[in-house]
């Protein structure tokens, strides 16, 4: 440990002090989290007043500031993507939602339309230099880390060290007010329930669409990790990994040779991401493979400029829900939230900007209720309350077990009879009927 910044280092506990009433605290994204932190700020219920702690598609079983908390007379938390311990939350009147684009928001911290008073950041352990990876959690932490007043380091033992290219996802203990470290749970861990018939049969459908040395942004779905265990086994070669999330699924890729990175014209031979989330048999392909990868913040992994300048980019996610004009609900059910929006708008764009480049939209054509009565998710209009996540100029391909739609370039007639043709045939008239009625 160097020891220029032996100073810095506080217990949880004296770091949490540095929490005022009112404040504003990030605790990141994803599978990475400061949960030392989160014990010792939650310690303080009843001390503090009016402190707003900001997350997001948390995959911990708890967060302490919640739990502690319920009555909420200290702490609020807010998500920007409910994840499924989330999702419990919010039915407990415990989570506020934001929307946002992931790609944006770093502007919203950088031009201070959102505040930070304390960053609590999971760091890896330092190098010899001081330096620290940003471990599995990439987040915007470094704009974050410009516009608090407060930054904590919070060395997790179990992080990754990734240095990396171009240095975005490292920071240097000279950087932070805090450094605090001490013994933390194994990494979360996440998996994905078998695919279901018609899973794989929307997976073949765009497996086909799928050519050699594509680059793919998966997201973090069942029928996206089906499509890369299919592609795993499949002829295809040099695949290229530039996404969101890395997980499991490019590492079944990786140990079948398919995942090579060697046709991208960025980052070439490696795997780009701004988050992980996965395996701990992942966790370890990254801890020990630190090459293989260049792990970047959002304004570099989600930039749909960069994106446009790799050739076949091919972007790969789920939805709830699509209307006949193509437009998509991917987060919600009325206004109940779901998820949210994350990058698939990043990578949507990133596609369509990308020579050779497709972006997919895959989904189930029905649905079964809870009572056994058939749902069609491609309806006549997104209905009142619902979202509208991507509008319908910003969908290239819908993919269902049916076939696949493309809607660029066609008429509102036409996108309504391409999705008509991917529909469960039990709701293909009444689809139709309403098309008729309104598209002439």
């Amino acid at each position: 440990m160097p020891e220029n910044y032996m100073h810095k280092f506080a217990t949880p506990e004296a770091a949490a002090r540095a929490v005022q009433n009112g404040d504003w605290i990030d605790y990141g994204f994803g599978a990475g989290f400061p949960e030392l932190m989160d014990k010792a700020i939650a310690a303080r219920r009843g001390d503090l007043k009016d402190v707003k702690v900001r997350g997001g598609l948390a995959i911990r079983p708890r967060i302490e500031v919640v739990e502690a908390d319920p009555e909420q007379e200290s702490f609020h938390y807010y998500s920007w993507h409910i994840g499924d311990y989330e999702r419990r939350l919010q039915a407990r009147g415990l989570v506020r939602f934001m929307p946002v684009a992931l790609r944006l928001l770093p502007d919203l911290y950088r031009h201070h339309d959102i505040r930070t008073d304390v960053a609590c950041i999971p760091v890896s352990k330092p190098d010899a230099e001081g330096y620290c990876s940003l471990g599995i959690t990439n987040f915007t932490w470094r704009v974050a880390m410009a516009s608090a007043r407060t930054v904590i380091f919070e060395i997790n033992e179990h992080y990754p060290t990734l240095l990396g290219v171009g240095g975005s996802n490292r920071v240097h203990l000279s950087e932070a007010d805090y450094i605090v470290e001490g013994t933390h749970e194994p990494l979360p861990t996440r998996s994905y329930k078998d695919p279901s018939p018609t899973d794989i049969a929307v997976a073949k459908r765009v497996l086909e669409e799928i050519p050699d040395g594509a680059t793919l942004a998966l997201g973090v779905g069942g029928i996206p990790f089906t499509i890369a265990n299919m592609l795993a086994e499949s002829d295809k070669k040099d695949l290229g990994c530039h996404t969101g999330t890395i997980s499991d699924a490019y590492l079944a890729m990786f140990k079948t040779g398919k995942l090579t990175n060697a046709k991208k014209e960025i980052d070439t031979g490696r795997s780009t991401w701004n988050l992980a989330m996965g395996s701990q048999e992942m966790y370890d392909w990254i801890r020990e493979n630190p090459d293989l990868f260049r792990p970047g913040d959002l304004d570099y992994v989600h930039s749909p400029g960069r994106m446009s300048k790799i050739s076949n980019f091919i972007s790969i996610n789920g939805g709830v829900q699509l209307d006949l004009m193509g437009q998509e609900n991917a987060e919600s059910a009325g206004t109940r939230q779901l998820s949210g929006i994350g990058g698939q708008m990043d990578f949507l764009e990133g596609a369509y900007r990308s020579k050779g480049g497709k972006g997919f939209i895959c989904i189930n054509s029905s649905r079964m209720t809870k009572e056994g009565v058939r749902k069609s998710n491609i309806v006549p209009f997104i209905s009142a309350g619902s979202t509208v996540s991507a509008p319908r100029t910003m969908i290239q391909y819908v993919a269902t077990e049916y076939g696949i739609a493309k809607l660029s370039g066609l008429s509102l007639r036409e996108r309504a009879q391409a999705m008509i043709d991917i529909a469960h045939p039990d709701f293909r008239e009444e689809l139709t009927a309403y098309a008729e009625a309104n598209f002439n």
